[in-house]
């Protein structure tokens, strides 16, 4: 059987042609590196149609950011991490307590409070027999601080239970109503 197209070009052969959909080269060109095509020419470089374009923002255009909102909602209270939080936040209340009572104390006694104010009880009170009552005896610092930290202890322990408390109710009410919906914003 004979071949009755004609001569072949040499790169028809499969031997030295190009890569399919390569373009032969003429040997009078060097081969270039692929520039893909630009919506807008580099500053300096002209376009397709010869004219030098730059692309120049608008002007007028509003320049506030965005913001993101989503709304959700809080479906559940997780009491045992309720009772933790609440029981570290009424610690730290405790020990606020105690320290302005402490403070608020040496505060007054540097004013001289306790000592005129046991002085007026101690004339009002008194008899010939005895002194009468001794303010500053009985409002001493570390009975004073002991009251305070008594009443901190209590504060933990009442804070805690009723925080976990208020957890557990919440959830029976968000299992009737859907619970609370918050809508939180992120500005950009």
């Amino acid at each position: 059987m004979t071949d009755t197209r004609g001569p072949k070009p040499p790169y028809d052969t499969q031997e030295d042609g190009p890569l399919p959909g390569g373009r032969p080269s003429t040997g009078k060109q060097k081969a270039q590196p692929y520039h893909p095509p630009q919506a807008y020419a580099a500053d300096g470089q002209e376009d397709a149609h010869g004219s030098a374009t730059v692309r120049r923002p608008r002007t007028g255009a509003k320049t506030t950011p965005r913001t993101r909102k989503a709304r959700l909602r809080v479906a559940k209270a997780d009491p045992w991490s309720v009772m933790k939080v609440s029981f570290l936040l009424s610690i730290a209340l405790g020990i606020c307590t105690v320290v302005a009572a402490a403070v608020l104390w040496m505060v007054m006694d540097a004013m001289g409070v306790f000592s005129t104010v046991g002085a007026t009880i101690s004339d009002a009170t008194g008899s010939t027999a005895s002194n009468g009552f001794d303010l500053q005896a009985f409002l001493s610092l570390p009975r004073v601080l002991l009251f305070t930290s008594v009443i901190a202890v209590i504060d933990v322990v009442l804070a805690t239970a009723l925080a976990t408390l208020g957890a557990f109710i919440y959830n029976l009410a968000a299992g009737f109503v859907g619970g609370v919906e918050l809508t939180l914003a992120e500005d950009e």
